[in-house]
């Protein structure tokens, strides 16, 4: 009898990277769970963030950064 091979399987994480109008970046992770995590752009360094940050990738004055711009920034 064959063994099935095991796959792996690694989380799915969905981002978006965000302007908000007075220029603070900051990135929005969420997990396959549900699970959001912020982190800011501070200087050349993502620092983790305020969750309450979430709330302002809806603002009208926060822009979603397209892939060309998100290549630009630091990794």
């Amino acid at each position: 009898m064959r063994r099935a091979k095991r796959r792996r399987v690694e989380p799915v994480t969905q981002t978006g990277v965000y302007r908000t109008e007075l220029g603070t970046i900051f990135r929005i992770s969420e997990e396959e769970d549900g699970h959001l995590s912020v982190q800011l752009l501070k200087r050349a360094l993502w620092v983790p963030g305020p969750i309450g940050m979430v709330g302002l990738r809806l603002a009208p004055t926060t822009a979603r950064l397209t892939a060309r711009q998100v290549r630009a920034l630091p990794r």
